[in-house]
């Protein structure tokens, strides 16, 4: 394989967590020649210190299917509520059918350079929270009328209570997709629209609309891509920050 002398940061940073040395050495040695930052951990609570830290922001992980310890779809579910990272199984053998279903793909070991060029190369551009170009942060019409009703500082603390109650919903989420648990994903999805929706939040009410109904609006927002999602929702809660600093602030 030729290394690709592209700029690291066009490609993807990838943590790789494989508790097999060789193997380990063997993919991190590939991704390194083709350009990519990479990041190790043996196992999955090295993995979960490493996004704990604050020393590893990737944008794909790479996880063994069968590892010691914290693995599988429990892994899964702690990386889906910690990281928006995009997550791939890797295994010798046909992994479990729970981890194929809370995953976003996977590779069969062996696999060489040229699987994972392919891997890489099909990974969607990053999704943005508004994919409707017109709509709002919050409604205005919302905003005017709790201003006209009370004071700035209780507007505030309105707007304070729904980005803390989306951060925690959001952590929720990430563990329901990890074990891939419709009916409580569509649970969050009820509760999201019905509190962000009170409160004017359009961006968030529309994708827990979505969620709670399984399979509305656009492809790319159906529920078989639930990482998607999850992402545009994490956006969605910061663009409300954004909004609260702006319109808001303390």
């Amino acid at each position: 394989m030729t290394p690709n002398l592209a700029s690291q940061s066009e490609l993807p940073e990838v943590l790789l967590v494989d508790d097999d040395l060789v193997s380990r050495e063997v993919t991190a040695t590939l991704l390194t020649l083709n350009g990519h930052m990479v990041q190790t951990a043996e196992d999955g609570d090295a993995c979960m210190k490493l996004l704990a830290d604050g020393t590893c922001r990737p944008d794909v992980v790479l996880m063994d299917a069968q590892m010691p310890g914290l693995s599988g779809t429990e892994l899964i579910a702690e990386l889906r509520a910690h990281t928006q990272a995009r997550i791939f199984a890797i295994s010798a053998s046909e992994p479990p059918r729970d981890v194929v279903a809370a995953v976003d793909g996977f590779l069969l070991k062996p696999f060489g350079a040229e699987a994972l060029r392919r891997l890489f190369e099909a990974l969607p551009q990053p999704p943005t929270a508004s994919p409707q170009p017109d709509e709002p942060v919050v409604s205005p019409e919302t905003l005017a009328q709790f201003r006209r009703m009370m004071p700035e500082p209780a507007v505030r603390q309105i707007y304070t209570a729904v980005v803390a109650d989306l951060r925690r919903r959001v952590h929720e989420l990430g563990a329901a997709i990890g074990r891939n648990d419709e009916t409580e994903i569509r649970r969050i999805g009820h509760a999201i629209k019905g509190g962000c929706g009170m409160a004017g939040a359009l961006q968030a009410a529309r994708l827990g609309a979505l969620l709670e109904s399984g399979n509305a609006g656009p492809e790319s927002y159906r529920l078989d891509n639930k990482a998607t999602v999850l992402r545009d929702l994490r956006a969605a809660t910061h663009a409300l920050e954004v909004m609260l600093e702006a319109e808001l602030p303390a």
